[in-house]
């Protein structure tokens, strides 16, 4: 939903993710919400292109290649209309922002593990949704 709120409808957009695992540090994906949110996302008729440091043969052994595997998280925002963060790894805590504003097509983030700040989020140009934080913007 926070998606669609910032993105409007994600028929035909490409929607980058990063963080496939349960958790960090694994490739667990029992009960990993990207799982769910891959689903809701092909379901409406996105493309997903996604990038985890471990979990991606994880994730291809049980879903297929239903989506596009990234080969760096920066790769998997080419040509994407928004970023989504799923999971909490490390090397996604501290990202190079002017270069994930200049990849997107759009400036979208929705940041589903609140690593990043709301107030420099938006002084940085992004249109930026936490969950569970309350409104952002």
């Amino acid at each position: 939903k926070k998606v669609q709120g910032c993105l409007g409808a994600v028929k035909g957009k490409r929607v980058a993710l990063w963080g496939l695992a349960f958790k960090p540090n694994t490739d667990d994906m029992r009960e990993a919400p990207a799982l769910v949110l891959i689903e809701e996302l092909l379901g409406a008729g996105a493309e997903v292109v996604a990038h985890d440091p471990v979990a991606m043969h994880e994730t291809e052994r049980r879903i297929g290649r239903t989506i596009t595997y990234a080969d760096s998280s920066y790769a998997a925002l080419v040509d994407a209309d928004a970023l989504i963060v799923v999971t909490d790894w490390n090397e996604y805590r501290h990202p190079d922002f002017e270069r994930i504003r200049t990849t997107l097509r759009t400036p979208i983030v929705v940041d589903g593990r609140n690593l990043y700040d709301v107030h420099k989020m938006r002084a940085l140009g992004f249109t930026y949704a936490s969950i569970g934080r309350g409104r952002s913007t």
